[in-house]
């Protein structure tokens, strides 16, 4: 078995990819970023783990390995994603020829190389061309549609249909496509990281099924037991606007939207028969991939999801001067209670999704309305879990960003704002009882930062006091003896 190095081990892929590789036998080291994210793992003791990113320093992540396994995706992460998809390919390329590494596995997309190739589609090709340029072997995955539980193109799909019986469609959902189950994806990768010889080249995978998007929304709605959708055609919704209309009906935001819709423009099928020929047919029908992909999301078994991955396109600009936000506004509460530390924080990781958040829900309800207008997330996304988290977890418009049993949790907003935001709560226990301190902290960007925290300040007078109060009668009645 190999030594195989998997970045974007936190990632939709990555999270699915790493326990397949360990059940076959292959000592796995993982590159990721935030450590903490991996804390829930099952498989977290059983691999290495070495703290980095793909334009960081590599030599202690590429040292005696046999396989390099290409994950990383920066797609709509600033204005340059494409170029520095580049960049971070060429960086991973010389890391891995002076690490002495084996061979590189890639995924990608699919697509024709041609001029009309969305910028997406593009990049995905450009890495791949960058990663094969250097002396190291390449084995390139080309996915179309990946179709599973959490896939911000399943997550697409499935909202559409389910919120809208009758859609005004623009011209993209005609175009043809391959969708491919996310199990024949890791098959697959697992194929070709386990062969004994290198691969090489590009290899195009692809579902057996050749659908329209417009049947792809019939055939959910079909397993999905829903009546069968109206679709009316309209010429000029172009991918722009199609890209905020998937971003208020899903929760995929417009930023991720728009990427993902400008390349359903393009056609994606398989061309030729050599994944066929060498790593073999794939098994899943896309009937049978969504109906596995809606048993997951029913039993709320979804291991992995795009939400996962760390895209934060909203990072606050150095060139702001201390005036305009060097310091953080705070809106702070503190409120005591007879109930154990135990179970105030157990009511607190159960905050948000269905539940709700205890106070002024129609103003949560109409700020995540404004929010997915704007491009983001909004509260669509809910929670992974009814009451656990995990760092990185997230909920609504929130990711969970430090977590420390009993004690204290924080979030971090990623709707769109401008400047940076987190709620954060503290629980401290004496002789008297427990305290918990809430918090809300705002770093603004410019000017508009300012004006917007003392725009919303009196909404959130209205909205914090109600949500500690129910906290803490919440975590009370979870104390009363039964």
């Amino acid at each position: 078995m190999s030594r195989v190095l998997v970045t974007g081990a936190t990632g939709y892929v990555g999270g699915r990819l790493v326990p397949r590789l360990i059940d076959e036998g292959h000592e796995v080291r993982c590159l990721v970023r935030t450590p903490e994210k991996l804390a829930a793992s099952s498989w977290r003791d059983d691999v290495d783990i070495v703290v980095g990113s793909v334009e960081g320093p590599l030599h202690s992540a590429m040292a005696d390995v046999d396989v390099a396994v290409y994950l990383v995706h920066g797609i709509g992460d600033g204005h340059d994603w494409a170029a520095k998809e580049s960049r971070d390919a060429a960086h991973f390329r010389d890391a891995a020829e002076a690490a002495g590494v084996g061979r590189i596995v890639y995924l990608g997309g699919m697509g024709a190389d041609d001029s009309s190739l969305s910028v997406h589609l593009t990049s995905r090709h450009d890495v791949g061309r960058t990663l094969a340029a250097g002396t190291v072997a390449v084995t390139e995955l080309r996915a179309a549609v990946i179709i599973g539980s959490g896939s911000a193109s399943f997550e697409m799909l499935r909202y559409l249909v389910e919120v809208l019986p009758v859609m005004v469609t623009p011209k993209w959902v005609s175009t043809r496509s391959q969708p491919i189950a996310i199990s024949d994806v890791l098959d697959y990768l697992a194929t070709t990281i386990g062969s004994r010889e290198p691969l090489t080249g590009v290899f195009e995978i692809g579902g057996p099924d050749v659908v329209s998007y417009a049947q792809m929304m019939d055939l959910y709605a079909d397993e999905a037991g829903l009546t069968k959708r109206r679709l009316i055609p309209v010429p000029f919704l172009t991918p722009r606007l199609s890209s905020h209309w998937v971003g208020l009906v899903t929760p995929v935001p417009a930023s991720l939207a728009r990427p993902l819709v400008d390349s359903l423009v393009n056609e994606v099928i398989v061309r030729d028969s050599r994944t066929r020929d060498e790593l073999g047919a794939p098994q899943r029908t896309l009937r049978e991939a969504i109906r596995l992909a809606l048993g997951r999301t029913s039993r709320r078994d979804v291991p992995t999801s795009f939400s996962d991955a760390d895209l934060q396109p909203f990072r606050a600009y150095a060139t702001d001067p201390d005036w305009a936000g060097g310091t953080e506004l705070v809106d702070t509460r503190e409120r005591r209670t007879s109930a154990s530390p135990h179970d105030v924080f157990a009511t607190i990781c159960s905050i948000g999704g269905e539940k709700g958040w205890y106070s002024g829900e129609w103003l949560w309800r109409l700020r995540g309305l404004f929010d997915q207008l704007w491009g983001g997330p909004g509260l669509r996304r809910g929670r992974r879990h009814r009451s656990e988290l995990r760092v990185g977890d997230y909920v609504d418009f929130w990711r969970v960003e430090e977590i420390v049993d009993d004690e204290s949790l924080r979030l971090r907003a990623e709707m769109r704002l401008p400047g940076e935001a987190w709620l954060e709560w503290r629980i401290t226990s004496d002789a008297r009882g427990t305290s918990v301190s809430q918090r809300a902290r705002f770093k603004p960007r410019g000017l508009l930062g300012r004006l917007y925290w003392f725009a919303v300040a009196p909404f959130h007078g209205l909205v914090f006091p109600g949500m500690l109060r129910g906290i803490v009668e919440d975590a009370q009645r979870r104390s009363s003896p039964r």
